[in-house]
């Protein structure tokens, strides 16, 4: 019998929806509804999600539309269907519809925030801007009121916010700082922005009007990507070779560096409990809803007296006795404050077992004490650990940007089931054939690597027909993750997502660097520069002055000359310049991925994109 749904219920399983659709591309794909289930502590063996997928896919494009979504849910009990998804989308995050009620926005579409994270973020940026002169004005935040919506509304708070995860992002000297008008309120907004796509925030849903109107969730789900970047930079193990004593019996160091900080972190937790000769946690959710597994970890890891700078802490363990969840959940919080980290959850989210506050607070507990010494160990090979190198960054970072999923660790290791490569495909429009050529995950236990080889092979074919120059590049060399061919696949697909921005601008004209290198001159000249650019190699580009100028010629007046190194300019004067330029290249509302490193050194193919990204922002002022 079918069931009549009402108008409310089609809100409320539009939010479940969206909640599902993690790259928000309009669909529910079967690793999308893995992650969910998984995160709200009810993971299942994959066939079951596959077939969950089957079973709600109408036209067997092995994905969910919203309106098959609604069509299914129609013929079964539509209240009892979100009411079961509604228990899993609560689980994984405390949720409050704003206003208190489903409100549908003027797209249609249902946004609700949630209570606990707004508290956890506004004590967690209280806490790190407290001394920070430029931000008086918005601090202290009150955790409990919508303040730090409105607190958000100039920019200065979110670009300071990212300078603390990914130190030097922002140039300091082009925020806004005084006197702000609705302009430079617009201006600090793009560099926030801009910034936050180029350390690896998917911002493309995200406009400078959505941040100065502090839109609930919008500002939320910005401040989660930046924080979380900034929580996980050292939970990595080029930055951080103590990570090595998590190594198990029998595994290589290159296997433990595919882990992603998720996995380190609960690797981390196991470690130390297991030291504690208690049973291990598998997740940060339902497993230490209890908080013993965090009394003993506490314990563990407290100072021990043992070090000059920290002194001895004992962990009072009387709580952990307590019968009252609750009561038990204060009492280790109590003991985590005495060690400086009693941040991002209360005790009602540890009993919840919010899985992303609890994962911040396990997050912060190991950057500020992670107990672990570095084995001496000759069988380790320490030349492995080199970690990325700039442009890895940067194409890493582009990717994350643009929402792939799943999220871009390691540059080659994620790569090598070629998923996220088709997506890029798709973001660059080749067609990719996701029903009959795509193998997706989970894999299959036997076969698993033969799986992704087909999905590589079919990553290097889409690139032949996207005219891609892919000599000597076969689908093995992306499984096997080979760092020089990956990098030339992926620098390809960069390259065209650029050039198909600017010829979606010019109404489909091919553009090309010979292009891109006139159109820079072209409106230098015009409006009165003394620089040039003789092509993207040009060493004169070293000193940033060609950006600069051409920013200006962009936007008259932009440019502060008087902070300008010129001359014979060392390196570090050259830096200087570059760094500002770069800002000032976002803050114009340029989307830019490049580092001033780049400009310094002329590193041809980043300065391109540079120039691309500001002929775009000068095409659109046009």
């Amino acid at each position: 019998m079918t069931g009549k749904i009402t108008k409310e219920e089609i809100e409320e399983l539009r939010e479940i929806f969206e909640k599902t659709d993690l790259d928000h591309n309009g669909y529910i794909c079967d690793h999308e509804l893995n992650e969910l289930l998984k995160d709200a502590g009810h993971p299942l063996p994959g066939y079951m999600v596959r077939e969950i997928i089957q079973k709600l896919d109408r036209n067997n494009d092995n994905k969910i539309s919203f309106d098959e979504f609604l069509a299914i849910t129609q013929e079964l009990k539509g209240s009892e269907v979100a009411k079961t998804f509604r228990k899993v989308i609560n689980r994984k995050e405390g949720i409050m519809a704003i206003g208190g009620t489903s409100v549908l926005s003027s797209e249609g579409t249902q946004h609700s925030f949630s209570e606990e994270e707004r508290y956890a973020f506004v004590n967690w940026i209280n806490t790190a801007l407290e001394k920070d002169p430029d931000c008086q004005h918005a601090l202290p935040m009150d955790p409990n009121s919508d303040s730090l919506f409105t607190s958000v509304g100039d920019g200065i708070v979110l670009c300071k916010m990212i300078n603390l995860s990914v130190p030097d992002t922002i140039d300091e000297r082009t925020i806004n700082k005084r006197k702000l008008t609705l302009f430079t309120i617009q201006e600090n907004l793009n560099l926030a922005l801009n910034s936050a796509s180029a350390i690896g925030c998917h911002v493309v849903n995200i406009g400078a009007l959505d941040l100065k109107a502090g839109k609930p969730h919008l500002v939320l789900g910005l401040l989660w990507q930046i924080i979380k970047i900034g929580l996980f930079a050292h939970i990595e193990l080029s930055r951080n070779e103590a990570l090595a004593a998590l190594l198990k019996e029998g595994e290589t160091l290159e296997e433990l560096m595919k882990l992603s900080p998720e996995e380190l972190l609960l690797r981390w937790a196991n470690f130390h409990l297991e030291n504690a000769g208690r049973p291990k946690i598998n997740n940060f959710s339902s497993d230490i809803e209890d908080s013993r597994a965090y009394f003993h970890l506490l314990n563990q890891i407290s100072p021990k007296g043992t070090e000059e700078d920290q002194p001895r802490i004992d962990i009072n363990m009387a709580g952990f006795s307590e019968k009252d969840d609750m009561k038990r959940a204060e009492a280790m919080l109590q003991q985590a404050d005495r060690l400086g980290c009693r941040q991002f959850v209360t005790p009602a989210d540890v009993v919840s077992g919010n899985p992303k506050l609890n994962l911040a607070f396990v997050a912060n507990l190991f950057n500020k004490y992670p107990a672990l010494t570095k084995p001496e160990n000759d069988d380790i090979n320490w030349g492995l650990l080199e970690g990325e190198t700039r442009e890895e960054r940067t194409f890493r970072n582009w990717m994350n940007s643009l929402g792939v999923n799943p999220h871009v660790n390691h540059l080659y290791g994620d790569l090598q089931d070629a998923m996220v490569i088709l997506q890029l495909y798709e973001k660059i429009k080749v067609l990719v054939d996701w029903n009959s050529k795509v193998n997706k995950p989970p894999y299959p236990k036997l076969g698993t690597n033969m799986k992704k080889l087909e999905n590589c092979n079919y990553a290097v074919e889409l690139g032949k027909t996207a005219q891609f120059s892919l000599v000597g590049i076969g689908g093995q060399d992306l499984n096997d993750g080979n760092a020089t061919l990956t990098l030339a696949l992926v620098w390809q697909l960069m390259r065209r997502y650029t050039l198909n921005v600017l010829e979606e601008l010019g109404d489909g004209q091919k553009v090309n660097d010979d292009i891109i290198v006139k159109w820079v001159n072209k409106t230098l000249e015009e409006a009165g520069k003394s620089t040039k650019i003789s092509s993207f190699k040009d060493k004169e580009i070293s000193s940033s002055l060609a950006v600069v100028e051409l920013i200006d010629a962009i936007q008259p007046g932009s440019i502060n000359y008087e902070l300008l190194n010129t001359g014979s300019l060392s390196e570090e004067e050259k830096l200087e310049n570059a760094k500002y330029a770069v800002s000032m290249a976002r803050k114009i509302g340029a989307r830019v991925y490049a580092l001033p490193e780049d400009l310094v050194e002329v590193k041809p193919k980043m300065v391109m994109t540079v120039f691309a990204c500001l002929m775009g922002r000068g095409m659109k002022r046009a």
